[in-house]
């Protein structure tokens, strides 16, 4: 008597190179921080150095760079 196989299971792994979409918040939230960091860089020039925050002063590049990078380093997570 021979047996019948079981149909594959529902949490059966995906085959390594499949790799999951990202979800919907992904590509908003990458643009997001790309933009924020080029406006953050614009306004500390156009404003010559009052904003965003006059303390920091040319630390305000850095900072619009950083978050700027951080948009950059999703791009590499983008499917």
């Amino acid at each position: 008597m021979a047996r019948a196989k079981s149909p594959k299971p529902a949490n059966a792994e995906q085959p390594s190179g499949e790799e999951a979409p990202n979800p919907v918040w992904f590509k908003p939230v990458m643009f997001g921080f790309m933009l924020l960091g080029l406006a953050w860089i614009i306004v500390f020039y156009v404003s010559g150095g009052a904003w965003p925050i006059a303390d920091l002063g040319p630390w305000n590049i850095l900072i619009g760079f950083g978050i700027a990078f951080i948009g950059f380093l999703m791009t590499t997570r983008w499917r």
